[in-house]
């Protein structure tokens, strides 16, 4: 191999790396950005257009409607309890400007002196690439009860 292909070769291996790095960023600055009550910026995690499919109960579409689930009664006393909205490592897949990641979650709860998994989820996000860097576009998350559903989302990530 030519010394300008293995340097173009390296340079495509570098960015690959990069792209999963930013990923992997992205998506693990979603909790503290939840936790803390910082709505929109956790919003802008997303595409302006990007949605939030939250287990079958709920689907926020843009920005602002992202950023209302946030600051929802429900969402405001979670984090008023102390909670710890976590992300495992996602199996993430770059092709070109778009991406693909799959993870479990989990949120646990403060209940007095105590903490517990309150909810535990499988989680398939769609990403693209834009002109401030990586962004998701889509969120689909589903409860890890057993259902065929959660096991769906889950089987996204063993290619």
């Amino acid at each position: 191999m030519a010394e300008d292909e293995r340097v173009s070769a390296l340079e495509e291996r570098l960015r690959r790396v990069e792209d999963q790095l930013e990923i992997m960023r992205l998506l693990s600055s979603y909790g503290p950005s939840v936790d803390s009550g910082s709505s929109r910026a956790a919003a802008e995690l997303w595409t302006g257009d990007g949605a939030y499919d939250v287990g079958g109960m709920h689907r926020a579409e843009g920005h602002d409607h992202i950023a209302d689930l946030y600051d929802s009664d429900h969402h405001q006393w979670l984090i008023h309890q102390g909670s710890g909205h976590l992300t495992e490592m996602p199996r993430v897949t770059v092709d070109g400007d778009r991406a693909e990641a799959v993870a479990y979650s989990a949120v646990l709860l403060r209940e007095g002196e105590r903490w517990y998994v309150w909810r535990a989820s499988a989680n398939h996000w769609t990403l693209k690439r834009t002109d401030s860097g990586w962004r998701i576009d889509t969120r689909y998350n589903r409860v890890l009860d057993g259902s065929e559903e959660s096991h769906e989302v889950l089987r996204r990530g063993v290619h």
